[in-house]
């Protein structure tokens, strides 16, 4: 089966530009033109790309399928690699030639970011997302190359997706704007057991969201405003849209407005090799100050045991 024209041709218009991230889920060339998709019935997935210097890239890929739930005793799954075309598991570099593609067409509910995907002779389901992830943080234009990468994640999974749950909130006593959630997976919570100085996760298990504000004080248009971690043991986050101060190394130090937009972007990367998936809600208007109860609600309900954010109630 060939992949999809509508979305081969996504990925072929943007060019998509990868980083060399160590993610599991992530393919690690950067500046890749995605051109074919294959699956075959020995579980094995082969991505044909072009490099930024025109070159063809033959990359298989095995070895996992969905997520495993947090554990401190049993890693996260993670796929093997080979992008020698076969030479690296077969010491067979011509392997890739007579890979059998028996990939059928995606018939899985929708993802967003999606670029490529197809339905294995297993049922399960291969996928490709183009995702922006390095944006630079609190509004500020792309100063570096990486920031406007476009990474390619790759996902192999069947049966339920995580849940992302997303709130809007009045947060310390209704003075400012924010948001809440929950990341979880077959009904466990999404979290690692650590992360360094600036937020990486130290394990596979760990995941950063990352906020996106619509029309804000940062400008017309959606602009990156935080990435933030899940939190230990309930997988729950929250987020107050406050003045910051920017980060050693960004381009001002002076002080950045508070950024409520008209609307809210959440997006994360799935446990082990599930999707990225991301969840849109509205921002909040004058006329939503009577639903503080309802909202106070939910987050009773959506953070319980999360003593980090109660004070965001």
């Amino acid at each position: 089966m060939r992949l999809g024209l509508g979305l081969l041709g996504v990925a072929c218009a943007l060019g998509v530009t990868v980083t060399g991230a160590g993610a599991s889920e992530l393919l690690q060339d950067a500046n890749v033109t995605l051109l074919s998709l294959k699956v075959n019935a020995k579980g094995e997935a082969l991505f044909t790309y072009r490099r930024s210097g025109g070159r063809l890239r033959h990359v298989l890929v095995w070895g996992a399928i969905n997520a495993r739930a947090p554990s401190v005793d049993v890693p996260q799954v993670r796929f093997k690699w080979d992008y020698a075309g076969g030479w690296g598991k077969y010491r067979n570099g011509k392997y890739w030639q007579s890979f059998k593609n028996l990939c059928r067409p995606y018939d899985g509910p929708p993802l967003p970011l999606l670029v490529a995907a197809c339905k294995a002779p297993n049922g399960t389901y291969w996928t490709v997302q183009a995702w922006q992830r390095r944006l630079p943080l609190l509004g500020f234009e792309p100063w570096l190359p990486e920031h406007t990468n476009w990474e390619l994640h790759i996902a192999h999974w069947s049966g339920e997706l995580p849940s992302l749950e997303v709130f809007p909130n009045w947060t310390y006593d209704g003075r400012w704007h924010g948001l809440f959630g929950r990341y979880s997976y077959l009904g466990q919570p999404i979290f690692g057991f650590g992360s360094n100085a600036k937020g990486v996760p130290k394990d596979k298990f760990g995941r950063n969201l990352y906020i996106d504000t619509l029309n804000s004080a940062y400008g017309p248009g959606w602009k990156r405003e935080s990435g933030i971690l899940t939190h230990q043991g309930t997988g729950t986050f929250c987020h107050s849209f406050v003045p910051q101060r920017p980060f050693v190394g960004y381009p001002s130090q002076e002080m950045r407005p508070p950024a409520n937009g008209e609307r809210y972007r959440v997006t994360v990367g799935g446990p082990g090799v599930l999707p990225v998936m991301q969840v849109e809600v509205p921002g909040l208007s004058e006329n939503d100050r009577s639903r503080d109860a309802e909202f106070n609600s939910a987050f009773d309900k959506v953070m319980a045991g999360d003593r980090i954010c109660a004070g965001e109630r």
